[in-house]
């Protein structure tokens, strides 16, 4: 079976094997000199300041970005699921909340947010995803950060970057927070949540908020090469084996060449053979296809093709389906997945197959490849 989910994603053989070496105590001398390695490679892949690591899913970062850094009130983008947790936990905190809501294929607008910050002066923190996974949409994070910025620059700007760090480069200058978590384009089991701060993040940090998330304990800790609690100890081997490939042996600039190439093929691929492409503005971690046949087409996938692609939610439940491009991804599999819901839809009596999903896909790859 194919796993072409937006996480969890396929976890690498040599990651796979590295993880299965016998475990060690997390409070010894060779478990500190994996975790800096770790730590060092991870600040250099996320380009901040500093980073934490947890030992939690990305909703647990999620939590601390807000416990650690909304003191007030929190200025929240919701275009789906992860915007509308983000408001979600403020509000479970007791924190105020602003909330722009738009359509789950429409990306955040800068008048909005310019807007709300004129109507509510006191915002200190605002959140948002670069790519919201839930219809595979990518907001401009980059120029609401420095729109932000340039109007109260002691605005904490929170960016969920779980399913886009690792996917394309990400401009940092005006985020201070850039979460990720472990299980989509860095190709690990779920489990382990990552933070990047920014140096004025860590200046309003302080003594840090909460007890297990409370990110300034963790910083202390970390910087001394261990963790407050028990570190997530196979995750982290893990991570500075996934972490030496992509940012000594591939390079950051040809990984996010190969994710780019991919998605570009198999958004032109779905087009040629009459799919329509959901977000306004798709995000290269997926491709989000709005169809009224959609969980049919799963169902001829995973059954027949052996591929396993994810729904939608809430409203899209039934009419979305949403093809994974994050992680080292062969092309000869993007191809056949491409490859395979053509057929699916041969089979559905939708369309005649004529491998057109598949030469689209392929002239498209390697065109791009040669420019």
């Amino acid at each position: 079976m194919l796993l072409f989910t937006p996480g969890p994603t396929p976890v690498p053989e040599r990651v796979r094997q590295a993880m299965a070496a016998p475990t060690i105590h997390h409070r010894t001398p060779e478990f500190t000199k994996i975790f800096k390695e770790a730590r060092e490679l991870l600040i250099d892949f996320l380009k901040m300041e500093e980073a934490v690591m947890l030992a939690s899913t990305g909703t647990g970062a999620m939590e601390a970005a807000v416990t650690n850094f909304c003191q007030k009130k929190a200025l929240v983008v919701n275009s789906g699921k992860f915007g509308e947790r983000f408001a979600q936990i403020a509000r479970a905190f007791g924190k105020e909340v602003v909330e722009l809501k738009y359509e789950w294929n429409e990306p955040a607008k800068l008048d909005d947010i310019k807007e709300a910050l004129a109507t509510h002066p006191d915002i200190d923190s605002f959140f948002i995803q670069i790519c919201e996974s839930s219809g595979g949409l990518r907001h401009p994070v980059e120029d609401a950060a420095a729109l932000i910025k340039g109007i109260n620059d002691e605005i904490v700007v929170v960016a969920d970057g779980i399913t886009a760090v690792g996917v394309e480069p990400i401009d940092t200058s005006n985020i201070d927070v850039l979460i990720t978590g472990s299980q989509k384009a860095l190709m690990l089991p779920p489990g382990l949540s990552m933070i990047g701060l920014s140096r004025f993040a860590l200046q309003r940090l302080g003594d840090g908020s909460g007890y297990y998330f409370n990110l300034a304990k963790e910083l202390k800790k970390q910087r001394e090469g261990t963790t407050a609690y028990t570190a997530a100890t196979t995750l982290i081997i893990g991570l500075k084996e996934i972490l030496s490939i992509l940012v000594k042996e591939i390079g950051l600039d040809e990984l996010y060449d190969m994710t780019d190439r991919r998605a570009t093929a198999t958004r032109l691929a779905m087009e040629a053979i009459g799919l329509e492409i959901y977000p306004q503005k798709p995000a290269n971690a997926m491709t989000a296809i709005y169809d009224e046949d959609a969980e049919a087409i799963r169902k001829v996938l995973k059954t027949k093709y052996a591929i396993n692609v994810a729904g939608g939610q809430e409203h899209l439940k039934g009419k979305l389906f949403r093809i994974n491009h994050m992680g080292l991804i062969e092309p000869y599999e993007a191809e056949w997945v491409c490859n395979a819901i053509e057929l699916a839809l041969d089979d559905l009596g939708r369309r005649k197959y004529d491998a057109t999903a598949s030469r689209v896909f392929c002239e498209s790859y390697f065109k791009l490849l040669e420019d």
